[in-house]
């Protein structure tokens, strides 16, 4: 998921994403942690086994500075293991927010320094009955992990190493099929130079486009596939990432029949009148094929609009 999705998710999930947050500092938050750091470190690795997508849990004295170690969960844990005490947070959003109110506080996204991934903090105050600050206990989360997490899209994400192998394999097959086509096409290119005759001046070039037009189409099938399935970071659950794949895979099968239609309409006026049939067929097909693309599109978007629309009403009222 890219920065761009998980910011548009956030924005969606807002309040669902700091009533989470807000729920698991709560249910977390034992006034002996700014005494016992094995105390901190079990709670620690309870949550993180629990919640996968908290990234870290530290505590704070009254005046911002860090009086205990990061504790992370396993990724992390390299990192930041003895990290971070004594380190002075006063200037960080989450101090700033938690000293200034006696409830629970949850940030907004901003850049982690120790995973460098988008995240929140949740922070609360602890006083004591005298109302002095003891001090503050903050909770950082992967955000992206988190929406992941609210919207039950973890195994996926597990398994995505594996289609992606997959995809690659299958991609490398095409792209083999590509080299085939353009030696082929080189080859009849080297004899027509070689050994021209009439005859074949006349229809040998055909065959050439016709296997380079074949590797094009082949070619274009399989970059797509790569950047869509492998490279590209994108949101499944986003109708337009759907309706952009859809149409990458249309448009290059648009171009290949298109092509192979011109191709039957020059034999036809080169004397072959038995193609033109055929010809005005396929380039018929090729139109119903733009058509149906163009519907298809500008339906989706319609229909992605009125379900944002739909979404934030929802979460409005909710």
């Amino acid at each position: 998921m890219n920065y761009i999705s998980v910011m548009e998710r956030y924005h969606e999930y807002k309040e669902a994403i700091h009533e989470l947050m807000a729920s698991i500092i709560a249910g977390s938050f034992d006034k002996n942690f700014f005494e016992d750091e094995q105390l901190l470190s079990d709670s620690m690795n309870w949550l993180s086994s629990h919640y996968p997508f908290i990234e870290l849990m530290f505590t704070l004295d009254k005046h911002g500075v860090q009086n205990s170690h990061n504790f992370s969960h396993n990724k992390l844990r390299k990192k930041t293991a003895n990290k971070g005490k004594g380190t002075d947070r006063s200037y960080r959003p989450y101090y700033i927010k938690a000293s200034e109110n006696e409830h629970i506080v949850v940030t907004e996204p901003y850049l982690s320094s120790s995973s460098h991934n988008l995240c929140i903090s949740t922070a609360i105050k602890y006083t004591d009955n005298s109302g002095a600050v003891i001090g503050i206990l903050v909770i950082d989360i992967d955000l992206a992990h988190a929406i992941e997490f609210l919207m039950g899209d973890i195994k996926r994400k597990q398994f995505h190493p594996f289609f992606s192998v997959i995809y690659t394999s299958i991609v490398i097959g095409l792209f083999f099929i590509v080299a085939i086509l353009l030696f082929s096409a080189g080859n009849e290119i080297v004899s027509l130079i070689i050994t021209p005759s009439p005859e074949d001046l006349k229809i040998k070039p055909f065959g050439i486009i016709i296997f380079l037009t074949l590797a094009l189409a082949i070619f274009d099938l399989g970059k797509t596939t790569i950047e869509e399935e492998v490279l590209m970071q994108k949101d499944i659950l986003r109708h337009s990432s759907t309706r952009r794949t859809i149409t990458r895979f249309i448009a290059t099968i648009l171009i290949a029949v298109s092509i192979e239609a011109l191709l039957l309409m020059f034999k036809s006026v080169l004397g072959s009148s038995e193609y033109l049939v055929n010809a005005v067929a396929m380039m018929a097909t090729s139109v119903g094929l733009l058509i149906g693309l163009g519907i298809y599109v500008y339906l989706g978007a319609k229909a992605e609009v009125l379900l944002k629309q739909q979404t934030t009403s929802q979460i409005r009222t909710g």
